[in-house]
């Protein structure tokens, strides 16, 4: 079965409803399954500024997800991202830790992670 890490940007979307019906499924089923989050989404999602409804729905997701941390296999890949590809750091972690875990990286912001070689993308917003 496929394993899939969500970017902030799919969170913050699907929160505000911002998907089209079948995007709106999609991200419905992945999440109805222990979504996986980077350490780097859970800090952007924590940082975002909405609404205490959505707030308090979004506190719910992260303890509801698995959230993988920074390890020795990630900051591999990343320092190796960043010296080739030049990524921004938190998108460089969050594509790293995406291939360490051979996930597939849900995300609306493709030009941002279209560079990485061997990293799958799925954007719900095209579904």
């Amino acid at each position: 079965m496929e394993q899939y890490l969500i970017d902030t940007n799919s969170v913050c979307d699907y929160f505000s409803s911002s998907f089209s019906e079948v995007g709106m499924q999609f991200m419905d089923t992945i999440l109805d399954a222990i979504p996986n989050l980077s350490i780097i989404t859970q800090i952007e999602l924590l940082c975002w500024k909405t609404t205490p409804f959505i707030e308090q729905k979004v506190n719910e997701f992260i303890a509801d997800s698995t959230v993988l941390n920074i390890n020795a296999d990630v900051i591999k890949y990343c320092v190796s991202l960043r010296k080739s590809k030049k990524n921004k750091v938190p998108d460089a972690i969050i594509a790293a830790t995406a291939l360490t875990y051979d996930y597939t990286l849900i995300t609306n912001n493709e030009k941002d992670f279209s560079n990485i070689e061997g990293l799958r993308i799925l954007n719900p917003a095209k579904l």
